[in-house]
């Protein structure tokens, strides 16, 4: 029988005890995740990082002295092949930009499920970036303001990436757009969830991108959403 893959080791970073604790025993109910440890402020993160280089951390924004987002090169420097993601109850996107801009990849929410952090996790180990369902819009906002003047002073495009959608492809791309999630968007088109993920995956191959972050900024983009 082939070997078990080696658990994802995880440093859980938050200035609050409780949540430190509750959020180690929730990890510790996976068995692809082991949280090797946990720090209060920025400081002692970077020094648990740079002894244990864990796979993954888990940061807080909001730390005493110094901010997650201000902590993530000291962090990244100090435990190198460590995926950062953002764990907080900020919806400032100035922090949502702050923190990709500085090396993070993905910014959630506290206020999400378990099984949605247990995903997002996963989905950080693969490669991808993860940006709360909440964020998306924005993001995209915020990313159309930034590239407004050289939008308007391009040429025109000769032909849209989205003639290549279908209707339905095109409803799942506003959704995804509007920053909902699967199961969202399978309520308001009154479809199976599983056939929203066919499409999305779809979405994301036609339009040659690799996120939903991506696909909804090329939404924007094209004047869909």
């Amino acid at each position: 029988m082939p070997e078990e893959a080696a658990p994802f080791r995880i440093l859980v970073v938050d200035d609050h005890k409780l949540f430190r604790r509750g959020l180690t025993a929730l990890l510790s109910r996976d068995p692809q995740f082991q949280v090797v440890a946990d720090a209060a402020d920025a400081g002692e993160a970077q020094r648990r990082a740079r002894e244990l280089q864990p796979d993954l951390i888990l940061l807080d924004n909001h730390l005493p002295g110094v901010s997650g987002v201000d902590a993530l090169p000291a962090l990244r420097e100090a435990a190198p092949g460590a995926r950062v993601l953002i764990l907080t109850m900020s919806e400032d996107e100035r922090d949502l930009a702050a923190a990709l801009r500085g090396g993070a990849c993905g910014f959630l929410l506290k206020d999400m499920e378990g099984d949605e952090l247990a995903q997002s996790i996963r989905r950080a180990m693969r490669g991808e970036h993860v940006v709360a369902p909440a964020m998306t819009g924005k993001l995209v906002a915020a990313y159309r303001e930034a590239i407004a003047p050289p939008l308007a002073a391009a040429p025109a495009v000769p032909a849209s990436p989205l003639q290549s959608l279908s209707p339905r492809e095109l409803d799942i791309l506003r959704g995804i757009a509007r920053g909902e999630s699967n199961k969202e968007i399978a309520r308001t088109l009154g479809i199976a969830e599983t056939t929203v993920k066919v499409h999305v995956q779809n979405v994301l191959r036609k339009l040659d991108v690799s996120s939903r972050v991506q696909a909804a900024v090329v939404a924007t983009e094209l004047g869909l959403a």
